[in-house]
């Protein structure tokens, strides 16, 4: 996941200002005040303000270019998101659901051994020109790439390599003690398939008892059947090495910047412009009020009320992020201007 498609502003959302535009969607947008969001007032907005200015000039429509230039010199942080923006709304007719996800930390070479056998590869040029591409299955039992020097690193567990595929990025840890980073590069083309919903389709676990370490176990502990499993999902990520980024910041989201550990979410950009601030709030055995900035994406991430929480880098943020799996409710907050010309006009 840190996925982590490209830089794309939702044109489309625009797009959608009128009664018949909602009736052709199923989309429905409401304007909120702030007194609206539960535990707004107790948040620290300075932290959310630094974090929304790491991006917002990235976002090149003029009212995001215009807030980008204030937030710059703001002062008061909830002032001025109090000032410039409203709450929006936007449902599908879906219910919200939060996940997490973080980086993970592989333990690799720079050169095949016998320990590190398993290669993170580059993206092959014939890929990016071909919609969908070779599948998962293709790929690695197939030995479409085998040879061809795309080989960033070698790593030595296959099922960690295809959870650092769902992550979208990560860090290698060499035998001397050093890092590279690897960030996405491209996908196949193949849409995402959920492993755990195959396994509760199986009848291998009940949906309460599905966890990315429970997967990962599972798999360990059936070879051959846990190989086949994988297949499952024909998406196949490609990286690509960013060790540019510093080992104290974030790893590389779908805005290119580094985003930040409970402050960062993946979204939909069809519905949630990359940059935006959002407003979370997840229920759950862990409540969460905050206000988030949307500076990913991820395939599995589809929907106006879906959201992906970046936890952070390492084991502890990866067991957090594999067990979160909440309803709540999440709100954009839109330029003033930008969030009126939602509304059908009669109600504008």
């Amino acid at each position: 996941m840190i996925g982590r498609l490209g830089v794309a502003l939702t044109a489309g959302i625009l797009a959608m200002t009128g009664p018949a535009a909602d009736a052709n969607t199923g989309l429905s947008f409401a304007i909120l005040g702030f007194d609206d969001l539960d535990g707004w007032a107790e948040d620290d907005h300075a932290a959310a303000l630094d974090v929304f200015r790491n991006t917002c000039g990235d976002m090149p429509d003029p009212d995001w270019v215009t807030l980008c230039a204030v937030a710059a010199d703001a002062r008061n942080a909830r002032q001025f998101f109090e000032l410039f923006f409203r709450p929006v709304m936007i449902t599908d007719g879906e219910a919200g659901l939060f996940t997490g996800y973080y980086e993970p930390e592989l333990d690799g070479s720079p050169v095949q051994t016998a320990r590190y056998r398993y290669p993170i590869y580059a993206m092959p040029p014939e890929a990016r020109a071909a919609t969908p591409w070779l599948s998962r299955r293709d790929i690695l039992a197939g030995g479409a790439l085998s040879g061809r020097g795309l080989e960033i690193a070698w790593v030595d567990d296959p099922v960690e390599l295809f959870f650092l595929q769902i992550q979208g990025s990560g860090r290698v840890r060499y035998p001397d003690g050093r890092y590279i980073r690897v960030g996405y590069g491209g996908a196949n083309g193949h849409p995402y398939r959920s492993i755990g919903q195959e396994m509760v389709r199986r009848g291998i676990y009940q949906p309460h008892q599905v966890s990315a370490e429970v997967i990962k176990n599972w798999v360990r502990r059936n070879p051959a059947d846990g190989e086949e499993l994988l297949f499952h999902n024909p998406s196949y990520v490609f990286f690509r090495e960013v060790s540019q980024v510093p080992a104290d910041k974030g790893p590389l989201g779908a805005m290119n910047r580094s985003i930040t550990a409970m402050r960062t979410i993946a979204v939909d950009p069809a519905y949630t412009p990359l940059g935006a601030p959002v407003w979370i709030e997840k229920d759950g055995a862990d409540p969460m009020r905050r206000l988030m900035i949307a500076q990913d994406t991820g395939s599995a991430i589809k929907g106006a009320q879906r959201a992906d929480v970046f936890i952070g880098s390492g084991d502890d943020a990866g067991r957090i992020a594999g067990t979160l799996r909440d309803p709540g409710r999440m709100v954009v907050l839109m330029p003033i201007q930008r969030a009126y010309a939602l509304l059908p006009e009669s109600e504008q």
